[in-house]
C-alpha cells in the first residue's frame, strides 16, 4: 500500500497572509488563473484581507518576486501564476 500524506483544507488564523504573484503577460489567461486561485483560497476560509496580489511583467520575473516575498517573512505561502 502507498503511504498517503494529506493536509487540512481549511485556512489558518487571520494573521496568516498568502501572496499571489501573477504575470501581466497573456492577461486573457492569467486573469482567470488569479480568479481561480482567489476563489479556491476564499472557499477554504481565507479572507480577501489575507491575500495580496503582486503583478510582474512576465513569467521570468515571477521567480525573483517570489524570492523577495519569501525573504520578507511576511507570508505563509506564495502562489505563482503565469
Amino acid at each position: 500500500m502507498i503511504e498517503t500524506l494529506q493536509g487540512n483544507l481549511t485556512a489558518p488564523e487571520n494573521s496568516v497572509r498568502i501572496a499571489l504573484i501573477a504575470s501581466r503577460f497573456n492577461e486573457l489567461i492569467v486573469k482567470e488563473l488569479i480568479a481561480g486561485a482567489q476563489d479556491t483560497l476564499i472557499r477554504h476560509g481565507m479572507s480577501e484581507q489575507q491575500l495580496i496580489l503582486v503583478r510582474v511583467p512576465g513569467a521570468y520575473e515571477i521567480a525573483h518576486a517570489a524570492k523577495l516575498l519569501a525573504a520578507s517573512g511576511k507570508f505563509a505561502g506564495i502562489v505563482a501564476l503565469g
